[in-house]
């Protein structure tokens, strides 16, 4: 196993620490840097991951730096060649995602400016909520070429319908493909055009009332885990979709996955981040892989577009 590159995880809670434990069990990366404010915790949670990598097989250091304030620690990130954003904070029973835009601008916004500062080649993966804002917010902040930053959305969403529609007809995960673009939000589209079971189009197996249930429920997916922990929100499922991110940046693997990316030009949007399919590389986003949508479908996404625009505008100055 060839093992090369830093990539550094901000944020030592739930997600974060997961999201770091994953990436060190991929056994790709030289180091893996977990950083939060609270301290202590990262070093400790860095020093219980290495401490398992006799268990599990991996030799990537892990690495964990206390931060402060005014950037102290932030030197522990220098030369990642990734940077995966989770620090902010989770949302609570009968919280929206926009519940947490005003504090988790500041956060995000202050996260970005020790980026740049420290690791200016980095790719950004975003993932603090609200997400299509605040990866439009991190781009603002860091100037980074559009193809630099992208967030994490799609791969959730799509592996939560996935999810679901397996449940329902009670096949393997595997059989199914699915697929959301659109806003991290309540302007998600599903695209029933892509989504199939062992090959068979899935409105051929549930009728049109039987999905639209189960596009209501992955629209809510990230709430009902909240309304269910109470005390926190998801982060398993969230952490398997950024290290699944981050590898294929690493890997330059080329693979087309569903993110929150630039779009400027595709299904005739432009000028806005939003929920795509994307081809994924060392770079970051190669490329936005424009596939052929239904009348119904596009006129969804535009429409989420435009319902993410605006507030991508106005978080610009939080």
């Amino acid at each position: 196993m060839t093992r090369t590159g830093k990539v550094t995880v901000v944020g030592a809670g739930f997600y974060g620490s997961t999201t770091a434990q994953r990436l060190a069990e991929y056994d790709i990366f030289d180091e893996v840097v977990l950083t939060d404010i609270i301290e202590g915790k990262p070093e400790g949670l860095a020093l219980d991951m290495s401490q398992s990598a006799p268990v599990e097989g991996f030799e990537t250091k892990v690495t964990g730096q206390t931060t402060g304030p005014a950037g102290e620690g932030y030197e522990a990130i220098a030369g990642s060649g990734i940077v995966i954003v989770t620090a902010g904070l989770p949302r609570k029973p009968g919280m929206s995602r926009m519940d947490l835009i005003g504090v988790n601008a500041k956060i995000v916004r202050t996260v970005t400016e020790q980026v740049v500062k420290h690791a200016p080649e980095a790719v950004l993966i975003v993932v603090s909520n609200p997400l299509d804002e605040m990866t439009a917010l991190a781009a603002k902040v860091s100037g980074f070429p559009h193809h630099r930053v992208m967030g994490q959305a799609g791969m959730l969403d799509t592996a939560r319908f996935s999810y679901f529609v397996a449940e329902r007809l009670g096949v393997p995960v595997g059989a199914v493909r699915t697929l959301t673009l659109g806003s991290h939000g309540d302007t998600m589209v599903p695209v029933p055009s892509a989504c199939f079971v062992n090959g068979k189009p899935l409105a051929e197996l549930m009728s049109a009332d039987d999905i639209e249930a189960l596009v209501q429920r992955t629209r809510g997916g990230g709430a009902e885990i909240v309304g269910l922990l109470k005390t926190g929100s998801a982060y398993y499922a969230p952490s398997a979709a950024a290290a699944r991110m981050a590898r294929a940046v690493a890997t330059d693997s080329g693979d087309v996955l569903p993110v929150c990316a630039w779009v400027d030009g595709e299904y005739g949007i432009s000028g806005v981040y939003l929920g795509v399919e994307a081809e994924i590389g060392r770079t970051g986003v190669r490329r936005v892989v424009e596939r052929n949508l239904t009348e119904t479908e596009l006129t969804a996404l535009r429409q989420a577009a435009e319902a993410v625009r605006a507030k991508q505008a106005d978080v610009a100055s939080l």
